[in-house]
C-alpha cells in the first residue's frame, strides 16, 4: 500500500486513490484559508487545492494540465491539483502559501 506524507503525518491507502480523498478521510485539509469553504468539492475547477507532490503519481489529464494555465498558477509552478490526482506509490505532499497554495 502507498504512504502518502503530509504535515508530519503519513497515511496509507489503496493505489489509485484520488490524494484529495485520502487527505480527507485522514481529517487534513489541502485547502488555506476560506477557500476550505469556497472549493469546487473536487470537480478540478477550481485550482485550490493544488500542492506540489514527490513521489509516483497518475499523469495530469487535460482539465488538470487547462486549470494550471490560469492564474494565479503557471504550469511553470510543478503543482499538481490534489483532487485530480491519482496516488500510485508513496508520496510526499507540500501545500504552499498563499489562498491557493501557489507559493511553494
Amino acid at each position: 500500500m502507498p504512504t502518502v506524507s503530509y504535515r508530519g503525518e503519513e497515511i496509507e491507502c489503496e493505489e489509485g486513490a484520488v490524494l484529495r480523498d485520502v487527505l480527507a478521510e485522514a481529517g487534513l485539509s489541502v485547502y488555506n484559508g476560506k477557500m476550505k469553504q469556497l472549493n469546487c468539492r473536487g470537480a478540478g475547477s477550481c485550482g485550490s487545492c493544488a500542492v506540489q507532490v514527490d513521489g509516483e503519481v497518475s499523469e495530469p489529464s487535460k482539465k488538470e494540465t487547462l486549470r494550471l494555465w490560469f492564474p494565479p498558477h503557471h504550469p511553470s509552478h510543478d503543482v499538481r491539483l490534489a483532487c485530480q490526482t491519482r496516488v500510485e506509490g508513496d508520496v510526499e505532499v507540500t501545500k504552499g502559501d498563499g489562498l491557493f497554495g501557489q507559493h511553494i
